[in-house]
C-alpha cells in the first residue's frame, strides 16, 4: 500500500500467553499512549457476543454486517473518483467517538487472493479527541508487535464547503500522512474511499464506520481492483470504550 493503510497491523497477539501475561501487556501498551491504567467494562462487551480474551472463537469475533450495502462507485471522464456528501453529513458525525477505547481486531489472512480464513482475535488501543474546534479530530493508536508497542495516527478533517471528511493515517514504520480516504455518514453509517495500489495492483480502498450502536461502533476496510463492482472484506474491529 502506498497512501491509505489500514490501522490494524499485521501481526497477532503471540500464541501461549497467560491472562496476567496479557494484562500486563495492555497495561503496558496504555503506559506507551499516556492512558491510566483501568478496568475494562464487560457488559457492553457481552452484550456484542464477544469474549474478554484475545482467543475468542471466530462465531463470536467482530464480522462485517454483509447486509449494509457499499454504495456505488462514481467518476469523472479521466476516471477520478467522485465522492459526494450524504444529505446528513455533518462536523459532528465522528462525536460519538470521543474518549478512549480498546479495540477488538480481526484481519484476512491473505488480501486479493481467493483467502476465507480470518486472524484470531487481537487488541488495540486508541484515544481520540477532538481538534480545530470540533472540525476535526485526532487518533493515537497502540497494539503489540512481537512484544513491543506500535504506534498509529489517524487524522480526520470536516470541509464545511464539500461537506466531506477526510481521513488520513501514519504510523511508525512510515512516519509521513498517507493519502486520504474521503466521504460522510448516512445516518449512521458512513463510508469513505479512496484510490490506493496493492502489491502493484490499482484498488480502491473502503473504510465504513457503522455507530447504530454508538457503544460499539465497527470500523470496517474492503478492497476493489475491478472499480467497485467487487468487494472484499479484510479487517474489521469492534471497539468498547475504556474511560
Amino acid at each position: 500500500m502506498t497512501g491509505i493503510v489500514d490501522n490494524m497491523g499485521a501481526l497477532y497477539p503471540e500464541e501461549g500467553m497467560t491472562e496476567a501475561m496479557l494484562t500486563t501487556r495492555r497495561d503496558a501498551l496504555f503506559s506507551a499512549v499516556g492512558f491510566a491504567s483501568a478496568a475494562l467494562p464487560t457488559a457492553a462487551l457481552a452484550a456484542s457476543g464477544l469474549t474478554d480474551h484475545p482467543e475468542t472463537s471466530a462465531a463470536r469475533a467482530p464480522s462485517v454486517d454483509q447486509s449494509i450495502p457499499i454504495p456505488p462507485l462514481e467518476f469523472d471522464h479521466a476516471g477520478q473518483l467522485i465522492v459526494r456528501a450524504s444529505a446528513t453529513s455533518a462536523v459532528s458525525d465522528f462525536d460519538y467517538l470521543v474518549g478512549r477505547w480498546r479495540l477488538r481486531n480481526r484481519k484476512l489472512t491473505c488480501r486479493l487472493n481467493g483467502c476465507v480464513d480470518w486472524t484470531p482475535v487481537f487488541d488495540s488501543y486508541v484515544e481520540m479527541e477532538k481538534i480545530l474546534g470540533g472540525a476535526g479530530n485526532t487518533d493515537k493508536y497502540v497494539e503489540s508487535r512481537n512484544g513491543n508497542p506500535f504506534y498509529g495516527f489517524a487524522l480526520r478533517l470536516f470541509d464545511p464547503g464539500t461537506r466531506l471528511w477526510s481521513i488520513y493515517w501514519a504510523d511508525g514504520s512510515s512516519g509521513s500522512l498517507g493519502s486520504p480516504v474521503v466521504g460522510s455518514f448516512d445516518h449512521s453509517i458512513g463510508h469513505f474511499f479512496g484510490p490506493d495500489t496493492f502489491h502493484g495492483r490499482p484498488i480502491i480502498v473502503v473504510f465504513r464506520w457503522d455507530v447504530r450502536n454508538p457503544q460499539l461502533p465497527v470500523w470496517s476496510q474492503a478492497f476493489s481492483a475491478d472499480r467497485g463492482r467487487t468487494w472484499e472484506w479484510n479487517s474489521v474491529n469492534v471497539s468498547e470504550r475504556i474511560s
